[in-house]
């Protein structure tokens, strides 16, 4: 269930209850978005396309509103020309990209659940094969997996073995808990451990041809990580760094010509610096997201 809506000035229970009057908008904005409804899934979040679109429209208008406010008086301060018109206009482009990522929002939810069970995997099927070499059951390794410290993979097969206490068979659960889990590897080593479950295999063979798979992806990853660094430094160079040296020195340049009014200088060197300080942030969100899940944390 979502805990938290991005960007949302009410709270989830108003917003949820707000959003039942205007069910009929998420109905009209559903064709837009063909895969949410399998994000929403992978994210757990318990709501219809439907209701989920509509809250995004109603949180996004209350935003606007807001926005509309809070920017119009400030550029009425400020005595800007035309602040009725240039208030509206920004809080409207703002209110689009609201809008935008709060329909991103169960992928970026789903992405997260993905990194937190490939950054453990290799290392709880690690220990599911030292428990197996052991002598210890199946079902109880599981049960010990989903007591230890392997964060969302301890959840996924905790799960599992509340499934199974239920009287449910062990293959048709495990079945399960791939299908509906977001993550490739994941599913990838539960179905392998299913298949050897079910054509009678020596299961300490199939869990290491499962880890040498991991070790080769995981190398494999990092090798393609290390070929994109260079090319990501360069272009922090060429925005972060080059372009702001030139774009001061052409500003101060042309306001030797133009004479600009204070106010408008000022606004313009704070919106290179907004434009620099945004560059450096989406650059380090840029290097997280390019990070191999399997190298973990």
């Amino acid at each position: 269930m979502i805990k938290n809506f991005p960007f949302s000035l009410l709270p989830l229970k108003n917003l949820r209850r707000v959003s039942y009057l205007f069910l009929g908008i998420g109905e009209t904005l559903k064709p837009t978005s063909p895969f949410l409804d399998t994000y929403l899934k992978q994210a757990e979040i318990d709501i219809s396309v439907r209701e989920y679109l509509t809250m995004c429209a109603v949180a996004s208008a209350s935003f606007f509103v807001f926005m509309t406010i809070i920017l119009t008086f400030g550029f009425y301060f400020f005595e800007v020309e035309k602040y009725y018109v240039i208030g509206p206009g920004i809080a409207f482009v703002f209110t689009i990209f609201v809008f935008i990522q709060q329909g991103f929002y169960p992928r970026l939810i789903a992405n997260r659940r993905i990194k937190n069970i490939e950054k453990n995997l290799l290392s709880a099927l690690q220990d599911m094969l030292v428990q197996l070499n052991s002598g210890i059951p199946l079902f109880e390794i599981l049960t010990n997996i989903s007591r230890a410290e392997y964060g969302e993979i301890s959840v996924e097969f905790s799960k599992a073995v509340r499934e199974i206490n239920t009287g449910r068979p062990q293959i048709e659960i495990l079945d399960e808990l791939a299908a509906k889990n977001p993550s490739l590897f994941f599913r990838r080593a539960i179905w392998q451990i299913v298949n050897g479950m079910k054509s009678g295999s020596n299961m300490s063979f199939v869990m290491k041809n499962l880890i040498d798979a991991l070790s080769e992806e995981q190398v494999l990853q990092i090798q393609k990580y290390g070929s994109q660094l260079s090319p990501l430094a360069m272009f922090y160079m060429l925005v972060a760094v080059i372009a702001p040296a030139l774009g001061i020195t052409f500003i101060i340049v042309v306001s030797s010509f133009i004479s600009p009014s204070p106010i408008l200088t000022k606004m313009i060197f704070f919106g290179l610096y907004s434009f620099v300080v945004f560059a450096q942030i989406m650059f380090l969100g840029l290097l997280k997201s390019r990070r191999p899940n399997l190298l973990g944390d």
